[in-house]
């Protein structure tokens, strides 16, 4: 089981800085039983063209590194609000 206060700690101390300097930031929604982390991006992140290479290169990478149990990083669009 991947432990989920690690993955916090990488994404609020390393990824969410370099998006937030950049106008984008991104927002935890899971960590599945087989290690995939699933994110929203959020600002400039979201659409953005290089947003997937963002994800593979940057933020897998940078959880990877920290927490090797993670599998995959990928990006999920937020569930839409119940009108």
């Amino acid at each position: 089981m991947i432990d989920k206060d690690k993955v916090n700690e990488v994404l609020e101390n390393q990824v969410r800085p370099s998006l937030q300097s950049h106008g984008g930031d991104c927002e935890l929604v899971e960590i599945t039983d087989e290690g995939v982390v699933k994110l929203i991006l959020q600002g400039a992140c979201k659409g953005c063209p290089m947003a997937q290479m963002t994800i593979q290169r940057g933020v897998q990478t940078q959880l990877q590194k920290a927490v090797p149990e993670v599998k995959e990083v990928v990006a999920v669009e937020p569930a839409d609000e119940a009108v």
